[in-house]
């Protein structure tokens, strides 16, 4: 199954094109803003019964249409020693369909990995190869570390990518505070898609729970998913601590299975209907009468 943070290293390129522009220049190469970009159908399959689909493809116009291309865009979470041809397919097929020349970009989040991805790749007989894959790789062997809110704030989107790749990196709480501190002075508009992009990047890593305190204490006025969703758990937490309270003050004995229901329990409804059966209750189990 593709995981979150899988999905967040492509889909920032969907919503914000022009990052390819400013990553390009932290790889050693200079590629310009683009005039447009469309983001073009990922399946790549000829008619045939093998799949093919890269993870996010955009079609980059300049104002020159001579420099115009195709980017191909790949999380790669580990070393596959099948995907280099699989590569090497997608941008064969792209050339051939489109006839615009094809890039490809490949964001990992393990320096292994990164530098696995940067190796060239040849196809053909050793002493005379025939084609030669040579990706750009963002990782964290070449991302920066941004831990300054003065140099976050030149650039959100270029640190969130940054943030996201260097996810196992010992100083990950230290760079996600720059990244909540710079948000805090942008508008909601602008901070909602990074603070979503930024969870789903991190995934179930360590880091994401730090992530999740730093946005319900430096982000709490804000009203996205993730605020939402951190507010709701601790609107549960409080009414579940309250369930126990009055069971305790009815003098009803809560065993350590009913304890762990309760404060196991996340859906307000649910939390708020036993709240309600508490301060009556002669047993635990008749706050869970029905249910």
């Amino acid at each position: 199954m593709v995981s979150s943070s899988h999905e967040a290293m492509h889909r920032i390129f969907q919503e914000y094109p022009g990052l390819f522009s400013r990553v390009s220049e932290v790889l050693g190469i200079s590629i310009g803003s683009p005039a447009s970009a469309t983001v073009m159908p990922t399946d790549l399959t000829e008619n045939r019964p093998l799949e093919r689909r890269v993870d996010t493809l955009l079609r980059i116009d300049m104002e020159d249409d001579d420099e115009s291309y195709l980017l191909a865009i790949e999380a790669q979470g580990k070393k596959d020693p099948e995907k280099p041809v699989s590569w090497m397919y997608y941008l064969s097929y792209l050339q051939a369909k489109y006839k615009l020349p094809p890039m490809l970009l490949v964001v990992c989040q393990d320096r292994a990995t990164a530098e696995w991805a940067a190796q060239p790749y040849s196809v053909g007989y050793p002493q005379a190869p025939v084609l030669t894959l040579r990706p750009l790789v963002a990782g964290p062997h070449n991302m920066p570390v941004i831990k300054d809110v003065t140099e976050v704030r030149k650039d959100l989107v270029l640190a969130t990518l940054a943030a996201i790749t260097h996810a196992g990196d010992p100083d990950i709480n230290v760079i996600l505070k720059a990244l909540s501190t710079a948000l805090r002075d942008v508008p909601e508009t602008i901070a909602d898609p990074i603070v979503e992009l930024t969870a789903q990047g991190l995934g179930n890593r360590p880091a994401a729970q730090q992530w999740r305190n730093l946005v319900a204490v430096d982000l709490s006025f804000y009203k996205s998913a993730l605020s939402e969703e951190i507010r709701d758990e601790g609107r549960a937490e409080g009414i579940a601590r309250s369930v126990l309270l009055l069971l305790g003050q009815a003098g009803v004995e809560v065993s350590d299975e009913a304890r762990v229901r309760i404060l196991g329990c996340g859906d307000v409804e649910t939390l708020s209907r036993w709240l309600l059966r508490a301060p009556n209750a002669s047993i635990v189990e008749d706050i869970f009468a029905g249910e």
